[in-house]
Formats: C-alpha cells, structure tokens, sequence
C-alpha cells in the first residue's frame, strides 16, 4: 500500500506496496559466529530480503541481577552470563555484515545499548530496529536519530499513546519510520496477534505498517499481507528442535522459504484488481466451450409447435442460453430441427 513518507533500504523502497522481509535470527546462532554465517546463506536462499541480529554488549545492557524470562539454560547461571556469552566482536560483527553484502541480503541488528549502537555505526548499517523494550528509551533513539537513517519501532509492549509519543518523536526529528505491530509474547497465540491494528496504525501514523511475528507459524504473515503490510519480521531457526528461548516463536528456514512465495504470490493478487466485464469478454471462447445451449431432444418437424418437452441443454454453449427458453415455447418452427440441434430464433416463425 503506497504511502508518503516511503524511505529506501539498500535500494528497496518500503511503503509502496511491496513488503520487505526480514529473518529475525536474535540468538538463534547461540553464540557460535559459524552458525550466524550459515543463517545468512539459509535466508538469502530463502528469498527474504534482510536478516537481522540481535546486538548484546552484557556489561553495557544488563545487571548481574537481571532474571531470565524463561531460565532455558543451564550453562548460563545468570542472564548476565547468557548475554555474555552471546556477543560478538566488532570485526566479527563486521565480517557478518560483509558476508550479507556478498550474498545479496540486507544485514540489520538490534541495539540494546548506546554503546552496540557505535558498534553498529561503524559497519554502516542501513536502518535501525529497534525492540519493544526499548521504544521509550530516549537517549539511545536520540544517539540513533543523529545517524538519519530509517527506524523501525516494534511496540510489543507498548499502548497507543506510548507509541504515538515515540512516532511523533520521529517525526519531528524527519526520520523516516515504521511502526510494527508486535505482541510479545512466545509463541504468539493467533486471538493475541492483533493484525487489526495494521490499519489502525497506518490512519493514525501515515507512515508504513509492519507485523513483527511471534507466532511461529506461516499463517500470520500471510494474513497481514493481505492487509498490506510494508514489513515483516519473523523469527527463524533451522529447526524446531534447535535450542534457544525463541524457537517456540520461529518458522523453519524452509517455512521461510514459502512464506517469501506466499507474499509475493498475495501482492501480485491484491496490486491487480479484476474487471469482471472484461475478464468475461476475454473468457468469452470458454464460457461457450463450457456453458449450454437449448438444443431439440428429438427431430422436430417443420411447423411443429414447441413444448417443454422438445427441449434440452447442452454443451457447447454457441446458442440460445438456457435462460432464453421462454421465447421458444409455444413458437412454431419454420424448418425441422434434427436432434441435438441448436433451435435458434431464426428456427421460428416471426
């Protein structure tokens, strides 16, 4: 669905009609660089357009005393410690990005700190994402505002007037932004994913609209492409059986896959409207292939008076429609009509 304030990402222009997919990894790599790596070459097969990370510096985001939201791991003592142990270096952070430009996708990750965002400054990356938990945390949206490029706000845990102060926020800075609609909660139950607010959120904002997915099935980005939405975000892991907080809340890389044709298959169907007058014109040689014509059941003579009885319909549909058959009875025929004709108005007496 067009709108005003568009804005382009790595040449992609979001918010005129085309949804710009992201693979949200987060940790789904546990902290292993190979398998961050080999997620950038499963998504880029996919099809998606961008893959996203998550950027955790512990000493600079979290206490020793942060809880877990599920306590999933029993190598990790404290969330502190799983943090810790999922970070990456600034080369490290660079070769990933390098690695997504030579595959052709967009690499993006999360902030959670102002310092993770001069890390990420440094590999120059196109737009920001940022989390739910962080869309009232000023300082770090003002550190982001002064590099001008796009942000993108998930509001997981927000109501609208918090939203509505952040997206103003922006606007009054001239960022370009997007909203997305986000429940946290993993996974997202389908009565809690609240694709109603997709269009809500674009009468309020008039900005581009997004859904950041949480249900772990394919049914909801497909849903919300039919709404139109400019963005989608949807968690991703290489299987069901993979460990980590946020695989209930994932799609499989191959259920990525399909999710990336389900959309384009959608947009092609909602970006063409069908005039039924002309469709029908240009279907007309198979509506006579497949509709009836009223046809004699038996050899009628000349001069016999038709009846409901003589008559029968059949394919193909070159005749008189079934719908004319109250012009024909009680007519008489000026010539005989051999069985399985046609019995056409020229057939009767005028």
């Amino acid at each position: 669905m067009e709108n005003n304030h568009a804005f382009p990402i790595d040449n992609k222009i979001i918010g005129t009609g085309r949804c710009f997919i992201i693979a949200e990894i987060a940790q789904a790599h546990d902290g292993s660089l190979g398998t961050a790596h080999a997620y950038i070459d499963a998504v880029a097969k996919s099809g998606a357009d961008a893959i996203k990370f998550q950027t955790h510096i512990a000493a600079e985001e979290s206490t020793p005393d942060e809880p877990f939201r599920i306590h999933f791991s029993t190598q990790d003592a404290t969330r502190y410690d799983y943090w810790k142990r999922m970070e990456f270096t600034q080369p490290q952070w660079l070769e990933l990005s390098n690695h997504c430009k030579e595959s052709g996708i967009t690499f993006l990750s999360s902030p959670f700190s102002e310092a993770a965002v001069d890390l990420l400054e440094v590999i120059d990356m196109p737009a920001w994402k940022i989390a739910s938990g962080e869309i009232s945390n000023m300082p770090m949206l003002s550190k982001i505002i002064k590099t001008n490029k796009p942000v993108l706000l998930s509001t997981g845990m927000s109501d609208i007037q918090e939203i509505e102060r952040t997206v103003l926020f922006l606007k009054e800075q001239q960022v370009p932004s997007l909203v997305f609609q986000t429940t946290t909660a993993y996974p997202c139950p389908p009565e809690k994913i609240g694709i109603n607010n997709i269009p809500l959120y674009r009468d309020m904002f008039d900005i581009p609209v997004g859904l950041s997915d949480h249900s772990g099935t394919i049914y909801s980005p497909l849903a919300a492409s039919a709404l139109g939405i400019d963005m989608l975000e949807i968690h991703v892991t290489f299987s069901n059986q993979m460990f980590g907080p946020d695989v209930p809340a994932s799609i499989t890389v191959d259920e990525l896959a399909e999710v990336v044709t389900g959309i384009r298959y959608i947009e092609k169907m909602t970006h063409n409207p069908v005039d039924k007058d002309a469709m029908a014109s240009e279907l007309k040689p198979l509506r006579d292939l497949f509709a009836k014509s009223i046809v004699a059941k038996y050899n009628l003579p000349k001069g016999h008076t038709i009846t409901r009885d003589d008559i029968g319909f059949k394919k193909p549909g070159n005749g008189l429609e079934p719908s004319e058959l109250h012009r024909l009875l009680g007519q008489t025929t000026n010539k005989s009509i051999p069985c399985d004709k046609p019995i056409l108005l020229s057939d009767i007496l005028s």
